[in-house]
């Protein structure tokens, strides 16, 4: 029996009747050819438009669309081969990981709207955006790596616990998302800055569409965050893990979209070039104290 399920993990067998899968079903092949379709096309938009805008830093979004096609090409591997353990592996070791690089482009962006307008528009200095909180994406997807690597060693064992590995894969992803919810409470805080200070008006063009894009991206892998929280909390026997309908809808689409809003509203194509003079950008801030505070233009010192 221990070699027939050795073949299994090792080899390329259709379903058979009573021997469930590591997934606790047949991931479908419609969905993998899908999801790579998707990501493959997202992944060359953002390449050419990287290298037509120069705007490096956007390789981030590449890479994590390659990782996303990685898993998905694992997925697609298994709906062929749904006893194959390296399939498995290869999948779940990739998704679980990907949308750290839509983040840290994500802190990369807010970062460069506070370089454009200004220190007064943030709490932190843009370096501090990107080491505070790429930081914790680095610790969370080690944290996440490790509980996955357990876990998956433990489905391919007779009887082989996961419970260890899960719960490491779970704090990871809670970290992250305690790390998203301080981020996204710094961008509400840059927000109302903007506001109160008429910060858009020292810069050519509107940030409002980009921005519009980043929060649409924080507010999906959020979303994604929390499906996958629950989830493993379940364990791997449990509801959401075992019907694939939730994950298409809750991990494959929110990542498509996380990404793919920055191919329609590109940093490089959007993020405005020229601002306005230091004199005439103070002369705005001391107007939007004024307005907001009743004080004079003495009154940015609290800040």
């Amino acid at each position: 029996m221990s070699d027939f399920r050795k073949q299994l993990q090792t080899g390329c067998y259709a379903l058979i009747e009573g021997h469930g899968t590591a997934y606790g079903y047949q991931p479908s092949l419609a969905a993998g050819i899908v999801f790579l379709a998707l990501f493959g096309l997202s992944l060359l938009a953002h390449m050419v438009q990287m290298t037509w805008t120069r705007t490096w830093w956007c390789a981030v979004f590449s890479v994590g669309c390659l990782t996303e096609i990685l898993g998905w090409v694992g997925r697609t591997w298994s709906a062929q081969c749904p006893y194959n353990m390296n399939a498995f592996l290869m999948q779940i070791s990739t998704l679980i990981i990907a949308p750290t690089f839509f983040t840290a482009g994500i802190y990369i962006l807010l970062g460069q709207f506070i370089h454009l307008l200004g220190r007064q528009s943030s709490i932190l200095t843009p370096s501090l955006y990107l080491w505070i909180f790429c930081t914790c994406d680095v610790i969370s997807l080690i944290v996440q790596a490790i509980g996955g690597a357990m876990a998956s060693a433990e489905t391919s064992k007779p009887n082989g616990n996961t419970d260890p590995g899960t719960h490491i894969m779970v704090a990871g992803i809670v970290f992250q998302m305690f790390s998203i919810t301080v981020f996204v409470a710094c961008a509400a805080d840059f927000v109302r800055r903007c506001l109160r200070y008429r910060l858009l008006r020292t810069v050519s063009g509107s940030l409002v569409p980009l921005f519009a894009a980043m929060i649409f991206s924080v507010l999906c892998i959020y979303t994604r965050s929390i499906y996958r929280t629950i989830e493993l909390s379940e364990g791997w026997s449990g509801y959401l893990i075992t019907n694939e309908r939730y994950f298409v809808a809750l991990d494959g689409a929110m990542m498509v979209v996380a990404v793919v809003v920055f191919n329609v509203f590109h940093p490089g194509m959007l993020m405005p070039r020229g601002k306005g003079s230091e004199s005439e950008r103070e002369s705005e801030m001391r107007s939007g104290v004024s307005s907001s505070c009743g004080l004079n233009g003495a009154g940015m010192e609290e800040y």
